[in-house]
């Protein structure tokens, strides 16, 4: 089976990346994977308040992941995997890799306007160190585009 791994967040690109994902999940009798990223907050000086941020943060993420997971059942596709983790982008996303080595490819939107973002910029440098394939999915394509693609 193949598994699709998508990194949520609120950009174009991530849904994007997701479309694209859940398309070739459809074709391919695969899934997804939903990796929502939190930051580590800068530091506060009151750890209350340090603490606080990153609940709404994370909270904040969980709703994005929901929502997308959403959408994938309302075209039809298997229920995605939901993860929520706090870190470095770069680091979580390695880790999560590893952890999971049925993971088929990495799938990531790029943005249409302007440079690439930070997490396309290290993967596309490292993708052939990755212990599978990197699409990165050019985030001006049409739905239409996207569906013919997947």
């Amino acid at each position: 089976m193949r598994v699709y791994l998508v990194i949520m967040d609120e950009t174009k690109e991530a849904g994007t990346a997701l479309r694209f994902a859940a398309r070739r999940a459809r074709l391919t009798d695969g899934e997804v994977h939903l990796l929502a990223l939190v930051p580590r907050q800068q530091f506060v000086a009151f750890g209350g308040i340090q603490a606080t941020i990153e609940d709404e943060a994370r909270t904040r993420a969980e709703d994005l992941v929901t929502s997308a997971a959403g959408s994938l059942l309302s075209e039809g596709g298997k229920p995605p995997t939901i993860a929520v983790r706090m870190g470095d982008g770069v680091a979580v996303i390695r880790e999560y890799l590893g952890e999971h080595p049925e993971i088929s490819a990495l799938v990531l939107g790029a943005d249409s306007d302007g440079g690439p973002g930070p997490l396309v910029s290290h993967f596309a440098a490292v993708s052939g160190q990755l212990p599978c394939p990197l699409y990165l999915i050019p985030g001006g394509m049409s739905d239409a585009e996207l569906d013919r693609l997947g």
